[in-house]
């Protein structure tokens, strides 16, 4: 599997804090991504938790909560999305879904939550339509990471079940 770390610019070692917090987003990003790498279409939507947790269900989830805390929380428009992102749906890969429309779905999901955090400050706020207060994007940044971080663990987990790969 590709080394997430090697992606990194290293800008982000000496940048400002939202340079900072954006290079490590986009680390646990690519770490999610290089979880799926080497791996058929049944191995990506294998269920290996009593929950139903498998690898592609979980980048749904991802784009899911990136269009959400980063687009829709700062007024920018989201995609029509073909599931409800308020159920358990966001968290499974149906099998009327392909991979490559849920991989995609994630990037344009990426692509839209980047052209957020380009135009706004970290001390700009937004408020998501399920919270009834607002959070600024230095906070969503750091959710955010947290969020993904927790999420590519789940997904360490995962692969090592399904093939034995590690790190």
């Amino acid at each position: 599997m590709a080394n997430p770390e090697s992606t990194q610019s290293d800008l982000s070692y000496t940048a400002g804090d939202k340079e900072t917090l954006h290079a490590s987003l986009n680390r646990m990003r690519n770490a999610v991504l290089s979880k799926l790498e080497g791996l058929d279409d049944e191995q990506l939507r294998r269920p290996l938790t009593p929950s139903g947790t498998n690898l592609l269900g979980l980048v749904k989830h991802l784009g899911s909560v990136e269009y959400g805390w980063f687009v829709s929380a700062f007024g920018g428009e989201v995609e029509p999305l073909w599931f409800d992102p308020y159920s358990d749906q966001d968290m499974r890969a149906d099998q009327g879904e392909t991979t490559q429309q849920i991989i995609d779905f994630y990037g344009r999901a990426r692509a839209a939550a980047d052209r957020t955090i380009d135009e706004r400050s970290l001390d700009d706020v937004g408020r998501p339509d399920w919270r009834d207060h607002d959070v600024s994007l230095r906070w969503v940044l750091v959710h955010m990471i947290e969020e993904t971080a927790r999420h590519a663990g789940h997904m360490d987990i995962v692969r090592e079940l399904i093939d034995g790969a590690v790190g």
